[in-house]
């Protein structure tokens, strides 16, 4: 990393006053031309000073999220594999909560599958196997992103900047565990205003969610961290992620895991 890290914090400064106003960053041109060879070690950097920031600001870090899990987005963006952010229980919301659209920029909504753990889990050879036995429940989840750059303006260095994206996320009331459940069949269907948008199966992330899971382990041991017993884990969106506006409901139905929704006002 070739930053200094007074830049970084600088960087991570700005973005979480970004979140705090709803308006995005208008300098992103200007910061690729300054920082031109900012890759993906230097967005994770930016990425951990800005969740330090928000750690002294009294926020508490309750787990993590994985994004652009499916072949076709690595491929689109030209990457190896997904990325991932943090989770802040000030995003939390309960089933059926009402999220101010005015507190968000652009945002979009995606379901996913949640895991909850209940061990620890640390790579570098973390397998599905392990996330399976670590996992005390997961419950369908509900991730809504607001990217703090203007809309349509995605580089993957600059987005782990930004924490992915990460806004809020909701979560069903109903905990399941694994026992005799393949995650991968699960199947799901999600309605926008009463309007089908979207079905998928648990094998749209990754080929099963907790793939994903066990990379999101393997990434951070690169970066001296593992995810501690008790995280909440966002696996993926099912479904590429859509634009909601005010007025607008979302209801997700998993099958057996049961549903989650949303109301924007």
């Amino acid at each position: 990393m070739s930053l200094p890290l007074d830049v970084r914090q600088a960087l991570a400064l700005r973005l979480h006053s970004a979140e705090l106003v709803c308006t995005p960053v208008s300098e992103i041109a200007q910061w690729r031309l300054q920082y031109p060879s900012f890759d993906h070690d230097e967005g994770y950097a930016v990425q951990d000073a800005l969740l330090d920031l928000k750690r002294e600001s009294g926020a508490r870090h309750i787990g993590f999220k994985i994004g652009v899990t499916s072949i076709a987005q690595l491929q689109q963006i030209g990457i190896h594999e997904p990325l991932t952010g943090f989770l802040l229980a000030s995003g939390a919301l309960a089933d059926r909560s009402t999220v101010s659209r005015e507190a968000l920029i652009h945002p979009r909504i995606e379901p996913e599958i949640a895991f909850v753990l209940g061990k620890e889990l640390r790579g570098p050879d973390c397998s599905v196997a392990d996330v399976l036995a670590a996992t005390e429940f997961v419950v369908p989840a509900l991730e809504i992103i607001d990217a703090r750059f203007p809309k349509g303006d995605f580089h993957s260095s600059w987005a782990l900047a930004d924490n992915m994206s990460t806004a809020r996320h909701v979560t069903g009331n109903v905990p399941t565990r694994l026992d005799g459940l393949d995650l991968s069949l699960v199947g799901m269907a999600v309605w926008k205003n009463g309007a089908l948008h979207g079905t998928a199966a648990g094998a749209a992330i990754m080929g099963h969610p907790a793939a994903s899971v066990a990379l999101l382990a393997n990434t951070l041991v690169r970066r001296g961290r593992s995810i501690p017993a008790g995280s909440l884990v966002l696996s993926g969106g099912m479904v590429p992620a859509f634009p909601v506006d005010t007025g607008d409901d979302v209801v997700a139905r998993f099958g057996v895991l049961g549903d989650v929704s949303v109301r924007f006002g």
